[in-house]
């Protein structure tokens, strides 16, 4: 017979009746059986569950988007701004909320009950627009390009990045909407940072060695 894999916390009455202990779980039911790790006392005891709605979810990320589903308790409030797992046929994915559709129409906060669907963004690994202009300062010459990165990559003003064989300098960080907890839309002082699934364009000096080319 296989070893139970699930556990839950809760009081030993032989070992820790005043606190929760880890416990196997070897029957379940209205009246588990359960088994101390602790000190191995095996006895039974009520398994309070968290009654979860099942959503479905949409996700963006790069411009392409796919649905899912994703389980959520069902007295949550939930809210634009909050992240959360989502598991897809791809990989298990951190995204960010960015709208919550209900019967009513899209909401920034909503229960979870009320909600029918989830619309949401990648925010594990984000793409980072970055427009570049040349040490000259000549503006006539900038370039776009598009930067691969983990979401929580720091950009801080004044600093030097080396990403994707470029290196440059970075002066300016435009935030994206749903960016939380800053004191402007755009960051342009000295020290001032952003990570990089808040950015919506990074503005930097190139630093490269090489010939300036406008391609």
């Amino acid at each position: 017979m296989s070893e139970p894999t699930e556990r839950v916390a809760v009081p030993c009455p032989a070992c820790s009746p005043e606190a929760d202990t880890v416990h196997e779980i070897l029957r379940d039911g209205g009246q588990a059986t359960v088994r101390c790790t602790a000190c191995g006392h095996v006895h039974k005891t009520t398994i309070e569950r968290e009654r979860t709605l099942d959503k479905e979810v949409i996700i963006s990320q790069d411009g392409e988007s796919f649905s899912s589903s994703v389980s959520v308790p069902a007295d949550e409030q939930l809210a634009v701004g909050e992240e959360f797992l989502a598991e897809t046929d791809e990989a298990i994915m951190t995204a960010r909320i960015t709208s919550l559709e209900t019967e009513t129409g899209r909401q920034e906060e909503a229960p979870a009950e009320a909600v029918k669907t989830i619309w949401s963004r990648a925010v594990g690994n984000v793409s980072v627009n970055v427009t570049l202009h040349p040490k000259s300062g000549t503006r006539d010459d900038t370039r776009s390009l598009k930067l691969q990165v983990p979401g929580d990559y720091e950009f801080t003003v004044n600093n030097v990045d080396e990403l994707g064989g470029e290196e440059f300098t970075v002066e300016g960080l435009y935030l994206r909407d749903d960016a939380e907890g800053y004191s402007h839309e755009k960051l342009d002082h000295p020290g001032d940072s952003a990570v990089a699934k808040d950015i919506q364009r990074v503005y930097a000096r190139d630093e490269s060695t090489t010939a300036w080319s406008a391609w």
